[in-house]
């Protein structure tokens, strides 16, 4: 049987880079991206091709249609079509957003949703001629309740909340499953800001007294990758009960 291929953006560190790891464990061929950090994410390859699959690493903004096509074609040389789509990359930004530039604004889109919208539009042709695929989107507890100080990151996590459930009834009669996987607080570099009082207090809103793993999140993602054709257009909850 032919190996699967998964593609995960934003996989030079943290939830990308533990969702490459554990698909590559699982024998996929993996297909990793990142935008500024090409040591990392050759050190992830390098990390990958020691479980003995295939490993391509391609530097792009996926915000950049012209970009994400070069990717893409280069899937398609190597691999064929996708099996799996993971939308992970993605940027914050806190501040007021009284403050907040219209520069960063933009970026903050691109990055975080037109990202999705173009790796989608990509992948989907080849799924639906295959009839399978699955697509997990990297969203956040802020696309649901929202936070202060963090508008615009909590309007592209909201968009990608609506956008999942869209496009799984749009793509379900195709037998493709989109899903959404919110995280909370997860110990990654993006909370590494955080003051060691700050963290505690964070720690201590959470009913599970812990931050999450990024292994967590990973493996939520394969199964959602893996598994279950009939479960699609959720937003799962990924938090340890803190909002």
């Amino acid at each position: 049987m032919a190996k699967k291929t998964v593609l995960i953006t934003g996989a030079s560190r943290g939830i990308g880079k533990a969702v490459a790891v554990k698909f590559a464990k699982k024998g996929y061929n993996v297909v990793i991206n990142c935008l500024h950090s090409e040591d990392r994410l050759l050190q992830v390859k390098k990390e990958l091709e020691s479980y003995q699959v295939s490993c391509l690493s391609c530097m792009g903004d996926m915000g950049d249609m012209y970009q994400c096509q070069a990717l893409f074609e280069q899937v398609r040389r190597q691999f064929g079509t996708l099996d799996v789509l993971v939308n992970n990359a993605g940027i914050s930004y806190i501040g007021l957003l009284q403050d907040m530039s219209q520069d960063a604004w933009d970026r903050m889109i691109r990055t975080n949703l037109t990202s999705v919208f173009n790796c989608c539009k990509l992948s989907i042709p080849g799924m639906v001629e295959k009839k399978q695929g699955k697509i997990i989107n990297i969203s956040s507890v802020w696309g649901i309740s929202g936070a202060s100080c963090e508008v615009a990151y909590s309007a592209t996590k909201g968009g990608i909340n609506a956008f999942t459930k869209a496009l799984a009834k749009e793509l379900a009669p195709s037998n493709i499953q989109v899903n959404a996987v919110a995280c909370g607080a997860i110990d990654t570099e993006m909370n590494q800001f955080l003051e060691e009082d700050e963290l505690i207090a964070l720690i201590d809103e959470i009913p599970a007294g812990r931050l999450g793993k990024a292994e967590e999140v990973a493996d939520l993602v394969y199964h959602l990758g893996y598994k279950n054709s009939y479960l699609t257009g959720q937003v799962i909850g990924l938090d340890g009960g803190w909002i």
